[in-house]
């Protein structure tokens, strides 16, 4: 067996040969190599066919058992296997190719089973890869560094497509692993940084390809080539098929999350991309490209509305994943030196400015960028840290992102709040798996606890397909009626036995998040309150809002004109204006309601003390009851008070009157009220004196208010204003000394009510000589 503390490039094993006789081989031969056949892997089926479901099992349970098996192996059997096998390379980079995306996890089959095997794939394939990247396992399992860059440079056991697929495959949930894996990589082989720089161009190339598509002009050294005689025929967005619009989509989608993904776990990659003008290339073709293909998506006609909806979602994704790419450059070659307090600051910070004033001319992309990533905040801190930034140039630069807004029409956001540290959205947060994983195992890159046997999950491969709960950090997501019913369809394609209350449950927990709501159904990892909940639960009835016009309240409710609850009108009792054939004074002559309401006062004419029951009467005809023995009757005969002396007989009743407006105007009507009438006249005149009148005298009025003016002013010992006598005698009898003064004082104060002091200045210029008197 191998010897201790001796590297395994080193390490030379004796073992029995094919005849039987031993032998000294190295440790990694191909002859050590153990006879197995590793099956591709194929994803799983987009139906639903229950044979499609099961070949994928069938298929997939080979490959964990294979993985699992390569796991439990020795240090330098597992090397022999992967460096020797070729069967194991192409099933790992068939996983690499075929292996869902993010966005892929909510086309899988609503199948526990399928969710179950495919993790447990995707967990053997990163374990897998995180021991080909170790070169140290332990004190007695180790590579010698140059050797182990050797083998995995050589055998192509990692490329640079490699790297980038592990990235977008198992960034989210295990970043910090995949750093310290990618790291070690490029550490122990320098030679991918060469092939890195190699790698850039081919990547430029996915936005030349796209904007060739859409018919627009490429960048760069495609730009140099001359234009062709049928380039006018070239087909753009709106002109283009249907399926040539979801592969540019598509492909536009899967390469943008790729990039980001790569240079948010590496940022050490950020600085050969910007050797590039990677930055520059990205924010033009955004500004070309991305309103074309967005005014495709929304105003084609599809004829699967689902396909419209995913296609929107990916694009908006695409441009998201740009943003943050290019907030990563930003943040990764200028502002973090500025952070860290590098050398050459001013160099950093000159750079970063140039990059913003680059982004001017780009009005979409630069409105997009701020509204993310405040540019603002970028500006202040340069400001903190370089107090000799030109302030004329950092206003320049707030005036064109305040002008990209207006450009654009949209309004900018009061606030942002951002965390410069991890520059990503809130769907992009699923790094507390790996956080986990890293501070469980204490992984460095030359030291790695063993994986052979290993019977528990570490926390970061738990997390891989993990997502996070609720979106945007809880808060509520609102959405339109219209948008809920999209979203409730799309689940229902997906998930067809299941009953609409209890998506949109569902929905409601997880912010409208149709990603959240089938993997989480799917996985079987619903909140506890959904899963006390009936899956076929219907959708609950909408109760009828009562009608308006049945709850009003008018005063012509059920009345014979209440057409809303009469069938039948008569008509002929509605008109509008004047009845033909009637006259103004017909209508007043008319004094049938008069008439209907004399009988009804006529009524109370008649008031009887006693009622004569004739004999054969019964009481019962005038409602009177039987005698009573318990009924007290001491006073019904003797009126007490009732003729006293002091006042009218309680017991003379006034006679009726009848209404003046009821009244015929009759002689014998006339008679009997003659006596009331001249009775009531003289007590009218006799207290005509002092009546309330409408109108009082002014005269009278302005006496008694100059006799309380006079009253009050002797209380407080006010002495009483001398009156004027400005009017004085008639003229030519002389006036008196008063008329002279009161005179003169009304011609001083003439200034205050008007000429505004004419006549003061004029004394004032005549006592000083300069008017002649």
């Amino acid at each position: 067996m191998a010897c201790a503390r001796v590297p395994l490039d080193e390490q030379q094993v004796t073992e029995a040969g094919p005849l039987g006789n031993q032998r000294t081989l190295p440790a990694l031969h191909p002859d050590r190599t153990e006879e197995r056949c590793f099956v591709p892997y194929k994803p799983p089926p987009e139906g639903y066919s229950s044979a499609g479901v099961e070949e994928f099992l069938e298929h997939a349970k080979f490959i964990l058992e294979d993985l699992e098996w390569l796991l439990a192996l020795p240090h330098d059997k597992f090397w022999c296997q992967v460096v020797f096998d070729e069967s194991l390379q192409r099933c790992l980079d068939s996983y690499l190719h075929h292996a869902p995306r993010g966005l892929d996890l909510a086309a899988l089959p609503p199948s526990p089973a399928v969710a179950d095997v495919q993790r447990g794939v995707h967990r053997a394939v990163f374990l897998t890869f995180l021991r080909m990247a170790t070169h140290k396992e332990s004190k007695e399992n180790f590579f010698t560094p140059a050797v182990f860059g050797e083998i995995i440079y050589d055998n192509f056991l990692f490329d640079i497509p490699k790297i980038l697929d592990l990235c977008v495959l198992f960034g989210k949930g295990n970043s910090q692993l995949l750093h310290k894996m990618i790291e070690n990589i490029f550490t122990q082989q320098p030679s991918y940084y060469s092939d890195l720089e190699e790698t850039v161009p081919t990547v430029l190339l996915v936005f030349d390809t796209v904007l060739d598509k859409c018919g627009h002009q490429c960048e760069g050294a495609a730009a140099m080539e001359p234009m062709k005689l049928n380039a006018h025929k070239q087909p753009t967005a709106m002109t283009m098929s249907q399926q040539d619009l979801a592969d540019i989509i598509l492909y536009l989608c899967d390469s943008t999350t790729t990039i980001h993904a790569f240079l948010d776990i590496f940022p050490a990659a950020c600085s050969s991309f910007q050797s590039h003008a990677f930055l520059s290339r990205l924010t033009s073709f955004y500004e070309t490209a991305v309103p074309d293909l967005e005014k495709a998506v929304r105003k084609r006609n599809f004829d699967n509305k689902s396909l419209q909806e995913d296609l929107w979602k990916r694009l908006s994704h695409s441009c998201r994943k740009m943003v943050e790419t290019a907030h990563l450059l930003l943040h990764h070659t200028c502002l973090q030196p500025i952070l860290e307090g590098r050398e050459n600051m001013q160099t950093f910070a000159e750079d970063l400015l140039q990059y913003f004033t680059s982004f001017l001319p780009e009005k979409r992309f630069l409105a997009d960028y701020d509204e993310h990533f405040p540019i603002a905040d970028d500006i202040s801190l340069l400001h903190q840290a370089l107090p000799v930034i030109d302030e004329t140039r950092t206003s320049y630069l707030l005036q064109g992102v305040q002008s990209a807004w207006d450009c654009v029409g949209r309004q900018k956001p009061q606030s942002h709040i951002h965390s410069r540290a991890s520059p990503s959205f809130s769907d992009n947060q699923g790094a507390e798996g790996g956080a986990a994983a890293a501070s469980s195992g204490g992984f460095k890159p030359q030291e790695v606890p063993d994986l052979r046997g290993r019977r528990e999950d570490p926390q970061g491969a738990e997390a891989m397909l993990d997502v996070p709960r609720k979106g945007n950090n809880g808060a509520v997501c609102p959405v339109s009626e219209a948008e809920r019913e999209s979203l409730l369809f799309c689940i229902k394609d997906l998930l067809p036995d299941l009953g609409e209350g209890f998506l949109l449950a569902c929905l409601e927990e997880y912010n409208y998040s149709s990603e959240l709501v089938i993997n989480n159904i799917l996985e079987d990892r619903l909140a506890p309150n959904l899963e006390k909940l009936d899956r076929a639960m219907p959708r609950p009835v909408k109760k009828e809002l009562p009608v308006v016009l049945n709850n009003r309240s008018n005063v012509f409710d059920d009345d014979e004109f209440d057409v809303f609850r009469r069938d039948q009108v008569d008509m002929s009792r509605i008109w509008k204006g004047r009845r033909k054939g009637e006259s103004a004074r017909e209508i007043l002559n008319d004094k049938q309601h008069i008439e209907e309401q004399r009988a009804r006062y006529r009524a109370y004419e008649t008031v009887v003390d006693e009622v004569i029951i004739q004999p054969g009467e019964s009481a019962a005809a005038y409602d009177l009851d039987d005698y009573d023995d318990e009924y007290d009757d001491t006073y019904d005969v003797n009126q007490v008070g009732a003729n006293d002396l002091d006042g009218d007989s309680l017991l003379n009743r006034r006679p009726f009157t009848i209404p003046q407006v009821l009244r015929k105007g009759t002689k014998a009507e006339v008679e009997d009220e003659g006596d009331d009438d001249d009775d009531e006249q003289e007590n009218a005149l006799q207290n005509n004196t002092n009546r309330d009148q409408f109108v009082q005298d002014p005269a009278l009025l302005r006496e008694r208010a100059d006799a309380r003016r006079a009253a009050m002013q002797q209380r407080k010992g006010i002495q009483p204003e001398r009156p004027s006598k400005v009017l004085g005698r008639p003229k030519g009898q002389g006036q008196t000394l008063d008329t002279f003064l009161d005179r003169r004082k009304k011609e001083t104060n003439k200034s205050h009510v008007a000429n505004h002091n004419r006549r003061s200045m004029a004394d004032r210029k005549r006592n000083k000589g300069m008017i002649p008197s």
